[in-house]
């Protein structure tokens, strides 16, 4: 992770530049902000990886005389298959379709966004996956 850091964080350096210039340059907002924004985003992600990479074991990655099967292992916790996504995926839609055709759709979408919450917050609490 330490050198995904790294790259982040020189990619955040170019950015800014180019920023930088482009606004001199330009005199456009809207393309500015744009690239202030990118900085920002590539900053944050940056410094998140770096920080994380202080605090977990060197890994393989990290270790130049690793071999591949050093890296072996278990690689974390996977959510097992759920249809919450789904809903909330179709309430979703149905709600920004209620932008474009008209706002009482927002009646048919808040319920299946609000279940398809609701079931994915309390998915470990019952039924086959619950956690004892």
């Amino acid at each position: 992770m330490k050198i995904q850091g790294k790259m982040f964080l020189w990619l955040a350096v170019f950015i800014l530049a180019v920023a930088v210039i482009y606004g001199l340059w330009s005199k456009e907002p809207a393309g500015t902000t744009a690239l202030f924004l990118a900085f920002g985003l590539s900053v944050m992600i940056g410094y998140y990886l770096a920080f994380t990479a202080r605090r977990v074991d060197v890994g393989a990655q990290d270790n130049k005389e690793a071999d591949v099967a050093d890296d072996a292992g278990e690689i974390g916790f996977f959510s097992p298959h759920s249809w919450q996504p789904l809903s909330l995926g179709i309430g979703g839609a149905l709600a920004f379709l209620a932008v474009a055709i008209g706002w009482w759709l927002l009646y048919f979408s808040a319920p299946l966004i609000m279940v398809g919450l609701w079931g994915w917050v309390f998915e470990y609490y019952r039924g086959e996956n619950r956690t004892q």
